[in-house]
């Protein structure tokens, strides 16, 4: 449809978390740095911000940079019990068979722990959504597993990302211990205006196509729109280049953004 007539190769604001097509704004980058950082010490590492703000997307760009020097486990619905996430997590490190004991677990994971360390591979846990743990004992469980160390570093880097209310969460008086470990936080702001026309541009670009195609009007109408919020962004621009193409214009004004504005649920 769209993708031929405005000369792209596919389509440019899709929903996954396509690390082609990550737009490094100040915040994005300097996020990535902090978590890449977080994994080089093997550190726990924390990572906040609203929906659609890109922090999934940062963790499978962080994952590309790291290559095979790490082995990721994630965990995308951390709302479980206690011995329901540890057992995910021997599962992510490949233990076959899980014991059913919380004290057969650890031993199990201390093991595949030292096995990756003598293999020169660096375990990284990745908890998204934390801001859904409702059992709040999972957070000490995360808190236990950083105590696999040797003198000179830990065994393995955890890193926490979550919606803003994640932040309250982790001040109830019974995490401390956990806070005092977190060694790196972030909280990913929404873009401004000159980056979200910076953005509209990459993933064009990155799609196969030019820059320019949308109008200055337009790129201050999204913003305005979307509040600077990447996911919001990319569902209001795909709506608007479904009109630009069905009414056979050359470029996405402000008019077409306007037309869409109550066909987009943000």
């Amino acid at each position: 449809m769209y993708k031929t007539y405005f000369g792209l190769r596919e389509k440019p604001f899709g929903k996954t978390p396509d690390p082609r097509f990550l737009f490094l704004s100040r915040g994005h980058e300097e996020a990535l740095a902090r978590l890449e950082y977080a994994v080089e010490e093997r550190e726990i590492a924390l990572l906040t911000g609203d929906v659609g703000c890109g922090k999934t997307t940062l963790s499978r760009a962080l994952m590309d940079r790291c290559g095979t020097a790490c082995r990721f486990v994630l965990i995308f619905n951390p709302r479980m019990g206690a011995l329901e996430f540890l057992r995910t997590v021997a599962h992510g490190l490949e233990i076959e068979q899980p014991a059913r004991t919380k004290d057969d677990l650890l031993r199990q994971i201390t093991g595949v722990l030292y096995d990756f360390y003598r293999a020169g591979v660096c375990p990284v846990l990745v908890i998204d959504e934390a801001q859904t743990i409702n059992d709040l004992e999972v957070f000490d469980e995360i808190r236990l597993l950083t105590n696999y160390q040797l003198d000179h570093h830990n065994l393995l880097a955890v890193l926490i990302m979550g919606q803003p209310e994640l932040r309250e969460l982790l001040r109830h008086q019974s995490l401390e211990p956990l806070r005092q470990r977190i060694a790196l936080q972030y909280h990913l702001q929404p873009l401004s205006l000159e980056e979200t026309m910076e953005y509209l541009d990459y993933r064009i670009m990155a799609a196969g196509g030019s820059d320019g195609l949308f109008t200055p009007d337009a790129l201050q109408a999204i913003h305005e729109l979307s509040g600077g919020v990447p996911r919001r962004i990319n569902a209001i621009a795909t709506n608007a280049l479904l009109v630009a193409y069905g009414a056979d214009a050359a470029m996405v004004d402000a008019a077409i953004v306007n037309e869409v504005r109550d066909e987009v649920i943000l």
